[in-house]
């Protein structure tokens, strides 16, 4: 018993917690962190069964678990590689929950954008054709190396980057580049409630942690009647504070994009790049996004004939600088088009 007189749990009675850290840039482990005095909480609730990160646990610490041992894991980071893949699927196996945290585990990411090249284009770039690289020997990663002491094994490097549901079943989804730490604190409590006081828990498949509606609808930018003639890059234009971003030409992901994070990025000058997925009922983001863009281009004027409309458009379009990872900088690996194919395969 505590000092107050309410029972204690024991380390072994606790909930377990698990993150992992797949193809990604680690920010999603420190939007945990930034819930602050919060994470206390979380201390006192759950025992921390893997998290890497923070703590020094190995690989054959989770092996040792029993099967569904780990309550709630959050899988953030991509799968690039046979490790990400490998931990996928134990953590699966030892988890009763599995969540894809953050953008990279939902729907690629930025890693996902090397789909719209190959695997040997991608390590060509990295380790021959770099000015910050001094590699003379042309010498690139290799799965075994056999040195005298025996033989390097590191993990293989994939062709094409997967979503953490197209290796394993994956149970909510929670968006973001990284989620926000209100909407992560918001599933923590759902989880915890679940666990300790035999609440519901959502669906599963369900989104959670995230909004309904677009980002637009949540942005306090004023909006009129959308008619552009051309798109500028952030760094071209000042744009007023107060007005639309796109009805300024400058690219807003916003009417494409599911909410939550408060329209952080429209409200201080940068339109929204997408990281918190599709509209519910949105196979393609990039493809919706698509559609909005064509909706309101307003090039040419009555009478012009069909090549001179076909060439005023062009040139609208031209400045949509880097299309592909414009529409698709958070959703290739989950979108229709999945990779590019190269050389024909």
């Amino acid at each position: 018993m505590s000092e107050n007189g309410k029972p204690v749990r024991q380390a072994q009675d606790k909930p377990k917690l698990a993150m992992y850290w797949g193809a990604g840039c680690g920010g999603c482990e420190i939007a945990v962190l930034n819930i602050a005095e919060k994470i206390l909480i979380v201390d006192e609730v759950f025992d921390i069964a893997f998290f890497p990160c923070i703590a020094d646990f190995k690989v054959k610490d989770v092996e040792g678990y029993p099967d569904g041992y780990i309550d709630l894991c959050l899988f953030d980071g991509a799968i690039r590689n046979s490790e990400n893949e490998e931990m996928a699927q134990l953590l699966r196996r030892k988890s009763k929950v599995l969540v894809a945290f953050g953008s990279c585990a939902y729907e690629g990411c930025i890693p996902g954008l090397s789909n719209l090249t190959s695997k040997e284009a991608t390590l060509r770039t990295v380790y021959l054709d770099n000015p910050t690289i001094d590699n003379p020997d042309g010498i690139l990663p290799q799965p075994f190396y056999d040195v005298p002491e025996g033989t390097l094994e590191i993990p293989v490097f994939y062709n094409t980057v997967k979503s953490l549901d197209q290796v394993v079943d994956v149970d909510y989804y929670l968006p973001g580049c990284p989620p926000e730490p209100h909407q992560i604190w918001a599933v923590l409590q759902v989880v915890v409630a679940a666990l300790t006081q035999g609440a519901a828990l959502p669906p599963s498949g369900s989104i959670i942690g995230a909004g309904e509606v677009a980002v637009c609808q949540e942005c306090s930018l004023k909006k009129d009647e959308k008619v552009i003639e051309r798109f500028y890059r952030p760094y071209e234009i000042i744009p007023d504070p107060t007005v639309c971003l796109l009805e300024q030409g400058l690219m807003c992901l916003g009417p494409a994009t599911r909410s939550g994070c408060g329209a952080l990025c429209p409200q201080v000058g940068m339109g929204c790049r997408g990281c918190y997925g599709p509209l519910a009922g949105v196979e393609d983001q990039g493809a919706k996004m698509l559609t909005a863009v064509a909706s309101v281009l307003d090039v040419g004027k009555p009478g012009d004939d069909e090549a001179e409309l076909e060439r005023q458009l062009d040139a609208a379009i031209e400045t949509i600088v880097d299309p592909a990872g414009t529409f698709y900088r958070f959703s290739m690996s989950h979108s229709l088009l999945r990779r590019a194919k190269v050389n024909g395969n």
